[in-house]
């Protein structure tokens, strides 16, 4: 069985050496949003706490302001939430690769695929 070629882009910003976003960081923030605490959206997504952790400290030390608020506590306001900082880099950044999508389906990519092989060689000589 032979699979299409696929072409994946994927979108880094970098400040400085760290990465202040990127795709799992999105969709960290993605998730962060939807149940309202890092340790959640942590579970959600397979990752301990502490990593899910780091990302959102990077991420807050990267742009002129945090993109996730925390509040400590059992209370109704407790959790992490996105700043409105946080809400318009997550934006920009899925219309980013929204519009990287569409351009990577053309006639560019097309020459592309119409080139690759679906499997590679098992030699150069081959």
């Amino acid at each position: 069985m032979t699979t299409a070629p696929s072409l994946k882009i994927k979108i880094q910003i970098h400040c400085g050496s760290e990465i202040a976003m990127g795709p799992g960081k999105a969709d960290l923030l993605d998730s962060i949003c939807e149940h309202g605490s890092i340790s959640a959206a942590a579970r959600t997504m397979g990752m301990s706490y502490r990593r899910a952790w780091l990302l959102v400290d990077v991420m807050n030390r990267c742009w002129n302001g945090p993109l996730v608020h925390t509040s400590p506590g059992r209370s109704a306001s407790s959790g992490a939430r996105l700043t409105e900082l946080g809400g318009k880099v997550l934006a920009h950044y899925r219309a980013l690769q929204d519009g990287i999508a569409d351009a990577s389906r053309g006639t560019d990519y097309d020459a592309l695929a119409g080139r690759l092989l679906s499997e590679p060689r098992a030699s150069q000589k081959d």
